[in-house]
């Protein structure tokens, strides 16, 4: 199990620095998109809480 892990993260290593390569502002795009997820993520989860204090 422990060399199916391994295997999975080579691959997926493998094909994050193709796409790097191959597209660097297609790889900018979707990081801009991934970090614009976790902030409004985290904007959501402040809301939250103000209102729970509140």
């Amino acid at each position: 199990m422990a060399q199916a892990k391994k295997i999975a993260l080579y691959a997926v290593v493998v094909f994050v620095l193709y796409t790097i390569v191959n597209s660097p502002a297609r790889a900018a795009d979707l990081v801009q998109v991934g970090f614009e997820g976790i902030s409004s993520a985290a904007q959501g989860v402040g809301q939250f809480m103000t209102e729970l204090v509140n």
